[in-house]
């Protein structure tokens, strides 16, 4: 299970890369899909729904720091048009929009340096780092994306 789940995380995002340089909104879905996973598992874990295993939790916080660090990288002007939930906000509120990616940013930043070598030591721990990260998801997605119904 821990395998075929890191195996995932890694595809998803060598997979952005390729499609990146020609499609941005493609490369955004992607990302996010990356951090849906990680969050997903995260949130497995934090409910008991999912055993909580560190090597799993360490992964999940890769991912999600790995994509915070990224998914800027992919609005440009011009790329609010298409299949996309992005919200026009975040053209129109680009400071507002580049606080919430630093806000991001600097959560799973954290996160990622609590979890050590091994991943967080326990439930507890995980808990606590990846908290704040799963709260920037909401808080985003409230703010910079178009709600579907």
């Amino acid at each position: 299970m821990r395998t075929l789940i890191l195996s995932i995380f890694a595809v998803s995002l060598s997979a952005t890369a390729v499609t990146a340089a020609d499609d941005p909104v493609a490369a955004r879905k992607m990302l996010m899909q990356s951090a849906a996973a990680a969050a997903g598992i995260s949130g497995g874990m934090m409910k008991g729904d999912i055993d909580y295993n560190p090597a799993i939790a360490k992964s999940a916080i890769a991912t999600l720091n790995a994509v915070s660090h990224t998914y800027g990288d992919y609005f440009p002007e011009g790329s609010s048009e298409g299949e996309t939930t992005a919200s026009p906000k975040i053209w129109e509120d680009g400071e507002g929009w580049q606080a919430a990616l630093e806000k991001f940013q600097a959560d799973t930043s954290a996160a990622a340096e609590a979890s050590g070598k091994d991943g967080p030591a326990d439930l507890a721990a995980f808990q606590q780092a990846v908290g704040p990260v799963l709260g920037n998801c909401k808080s985003c997605h409230e703010n910079f994306r178009v709600q579907k119904n």
